[in-house]
């Protein structure tokens, strides 16, 4: 179990930071992306967050004027072309690490659910001939949801899931859930040698995001969902919280 103390707050910061161009988070995504609360840096630093991040040696956030929604659409649609698939999160947040005119992914969170998103997409695009083929990747998407009642949209939320990392003998699993222990019981009672935890992400996209760790360590895959692991990647995937 991580003890919490100023020092490690200090080198969260400063690791959130570097992943993320070289700018703090701000209190809610720190909180987040590293799992430590408010009440724990309030111990050290009683005014806030924003102590703390200069401490690190950084300057605090600043409000910012919310970007043009036709931007915003502009900037995902470049990146779908860009990528030939509907971005996500990980992999908005590793444009934006490695663009700063990129977005920040939580700018995306005002269309509300990623189909909201999706549909306003298809309208700014549809007047863009450069992007018909992301026209043809939202309408793909849309197929593939299902419809959400009447009542449901009123009070509809992100459906969170789990990405998790198990080891069993010398390998490492990632795989996706919508219940992170049952899977795990449900590959204990396969598996010759018992599976033991090793971190779960919470995600709303347990699809996305496990098929970007399957490509990150894609040198390493062994046979299906398993691979050949060694303790800096395990060290990489369990410094995410939350994709």
């Amino acid at each position: 179990m991580i003890v919490v103390t100023k020092a490690y707050i200090l080198q969260e910061i400063k690791r959130t930071a570097e992943e993320n161009g070289g700018k703090p988070l701000g209190s809610h995504k720190f909180e987040s992306e590293t799992g430590i609360k408010r009440y724990d840096w309030e111990k050290y630093w009683p005014r806030g967050l924003g102590d703390a991040v200069r401490e690190a040696g950084y300057s605090p956030n600043q409000l910012q004027r919310p970007i043009d929604i036709a931007i915003l659409l502009d900037k995902y649609a470049g990146l779908a072309h860009e990528l030939g698939h509907l971005p996500v999160k990980a992999e908005l947040r590793f444009k934006r690490r490695n663009d700063s005119t990129f977005p920040n992914d939580t700018a995306f969170r005002r269309f509300g659910t990623k189909l909201g998103l999706v549909e306003h997409l298809v309208k700014h695009c549809q007047s863009h001939a450069a992007y018909d083929d992301v026209v043809r990747l939202c309408e793909e998407y849309v197929s593939k949801t299902p419809k959400e009642s009447a009542n449901d949209s009123e009070s509809r939320e992100e459906v969170i899931g789990f990405v998790y990392l198990i080891k069993s003998g010398r390998f490492h699993k990632i795989g996706k859930s919508n219940s992170a222990g049952r899977r795990e019981y449900e590959l204990a009672i396969q598996l010759p040698e018992k599976a033991k935890r090793i971190h779960v992400i919470r995600t709303d996209d347990p699809g996305g995001i496990e098929e970007y760790w399957h490509k990150r360590f894609k040198e390493k895959r062994k046979n299906g969902e398993w691979f050949a692991l060694d303790a800096t990647d395990v060290a990489a995937f369990k410094r995410r919280k939350f994709m």
